[in-house]
Order: C-alpha cells, then structure tokens, then sequence
C-alpha cells in the first residue's frame, strides 16, 4: 500500500523575506491553478512562477499535495476574515438587518476567487478540504453564537426557542451549513447568481423564515 505524501508544510516562514517567499509560491500556485489548470501546477511550474529555485520552493513545500493545502487553507482563512470583519459590526443590529448583512458577507468571501475555489473543490481531496474549512468554519460559528445568544430575550417566540440552550447547536449548525452551503453550490454551479441581488435576497429570507418566521 503506498504511503500518504505528507499535506504539511516543511517549515514555517519566520521572516519577511521568507514569508514574501511563500506568498510569491502561494500566488503563483493561484495563477497556474485557475489558467492552467490542477494538472499544469507542477512544483518545478511554480517555482519559475514564482520567480525562485525549485531547491527554495522544496524548503518550505516537500511536495504538490503541501502547496494545495496552504493553498486551502489560505483560501478558507481569507473567507474566515471577510465574515468576521462583517458581523463585527453587527452584534447589536436586529436579526432583520444581521442576516442579510451576514448573506451578502458570505458571499463576497466564496466570490474572492470563484475560479481557484472551483478548482480547490475539484481537486482538492474532499477530507483535505473539510479539514481546512473546518477551522474557518468553527470562528464564524463562534461569533453566530455570542451574535444569537445577545437575543435570548428576544420578542420573537420562535427565536427563543431557537436559541434555547437546549437548541442552540443546532439551530447554529443549520444556520451556518444553510448560508455556506447555498452560496458554496452558487459559486461552483451557477456563477451568475453570485452577482444576482435576487439571490441574496432569497437566502436571507429563507434563513429569518426559519429564525423567526418572517
């Protein structure tokens, strides 16, 4: 049976340069990627890419499957920090304006770069991609949770019950697998609709029917 390559990095930029190092791999990764193709994106196309040694590539990325995880994992943080800078400034809003703002903010981050999260989806292993997600997954989720739990007192009967310590899991796992799901499969399989305000406007009142029933 043959050994799994290793997805992790060889070593840790801890410098600016080596970190303009890794970024100038990781975008050139991105260019060949999304005008290439999965199949082009050998080390030695990215190294010249990338404008370095195929030696000072192998310092950092011991093989392909290394860069694509950096790769996903760059990708899913980006989508990680677009959410949360949104919803920073929502904590106090009422769910009518929250999660709308919370919809638009979850598809702009999938809209970064449609083309490299086509190709990560395509190509990438689906346990790999999980892996990644999950983490971007687990801080946007945190801040659902202190966001609905500032509404316990809420006026909406629904919501409260919703947000009932008993519920409150899973109300935030179909919240948050709703919206990532639905703008996800929007991105891979009709691009069209992530610049359709229409489309926007449905996920938000799919998901406050649910909260609320409104």
């Amino acid at each position: 049976m043959p050994r799994k390559r290793s997805t992790n990095p060889r070593k840790l930029p801890q410098q600016d340069r080596s970190r303009m190092t890794v970024e100038a791999i990781l975008e050139a990764t991105t260019h060949i990627l999304t005008e290439e193709g999965y199949d082009k994106a050998n080390t030695n196309r990215i190294a010249e890419r990338a404008g370095i040694s195929i030696g000072s590539l192998y310092q950092y990325f011991p093989n392909k499957e290394s860069l694509m995880a950096a790769l996903m994992e760059q990708h899913s943080n980006e989508i990680a920090e677009l959410v949360e800078s949104k919803l920073t400034n929502l904590f106090d809003a009422p769910l009518e304006i929250a999660i709308p703002e919370l919809v638009k903010a979850v598809i702009a981050a999938h809209a970064i770069n449609p083309r490299l999260h086509q190709v990560l989806n395509e190509e990438i292993p689906r346990s790999e991609r999980l892996q990644q997600m999950q983490k971007a997954e687990k801080r946007i989720t945190e801040m659902l949770r202190v966001y609905l739990t500032r509404w316990s007192d809420s006026s909406h009967e629904r919501l409260r019950q919703r947000i009932h310590p008993q519920n409150i899991e899973m109300t935030i796992f179909i919240l948050s697998r709703t919206v990532e799901s639905l703008c996800h499969s929007a991105v891979i399989e009709h691009p069209d609709f992530v610049n359709n305000p229409q489309f926007e406007q449905e996920v938000a009142k799919l998901l406050l029917l649910y909260l609320i029933g409104a």
